[in-house]
């Protein structure tokens, strides 16, 4: 993983002003009646609240069984489904986005393209925390056989590796709405080419 990266998104507190003229014409309070918020742009938000809706779930799961919440058994049963849908989902989506989505975004508008490299940066960075986070998911899982010790050192090895990904991703999901649904709003889905 190249640690700068990571680091980058990791203390980024947002995307750079020069990046910001969109979202400053168009503020988060005004997105959901907005004229132009369409069935495209309504979709993604609605994927972006999911994963941040997994990712806390995901953070509330093993806290909860760290404290003693569920047992070992249990908590695999509950946790690995959830987990699989997580990872498997994100970087789906993230495929899509580099593919397809974010060169039709940065040939829409010349000023954003900048935006658009520090998003796919973030992806191979968040990427990486993928793969931790299901190394760590995986030791896990297998130590809950094992004896406490064990199960809490994989636990807290998890925790960690997920409390990190969680929070590249909270602040990726939050820069690439700012850059991408007020270009949506600007312009509008069909003329994109989005619709």
């Amino acid at each position: 993983m190249n640690e700068r990266q990571t680091s980058d998104l990791l203390e980024r507190t947002g995307l750079p002003d020069d990046l910001r003229f969109l979202v400053e014409k168009y503020p988060r309070s005004d997105w959901a009646a907005h004229r132009n918020i369409g069935g495209m742009a309504q979709f993604w938000l609605q994927r972006h609240a999911m994963f941040r809706e997994l990712g806390g779930l995901l953070t509330t799961g093993i806290a909860d069984y760290r404290e003693g919440g569920r047992t070992a058994p249990d908590f695999a049963q509950w946790f690995a489904p959830r987990l699989n849908y997580f990872l498997g989902h994100l970087d789906g989506h993230h495929n899509i986005e580099d593919q397809h989505y974010f060169p039709v975004f940065a040939r829409a508008e010349r000023r954003l393209a900048r935006g658009f490299e520090i998003l796919d940066r973030d992806h191979h960075a968040i990427h990486d925390a993928l793969e931790r986070n299901a190394a760590t998911a995986n030791e896990f899982l297998r130590a809950l056989h094992e004896n406490e010790d064990r199960r809490r050192f994989a636990a807290d090895a998890y925790a960690d590796a997920n409390q990190r990904l969680v929070a590249m991703l909270t602040r990726h999901l939050d820069d690439e709405e700012d850059l991408i649904i007020p270009l949506i709003l600007d312009r509008g889905e069909v003329a994109l080419g989005v619709a």
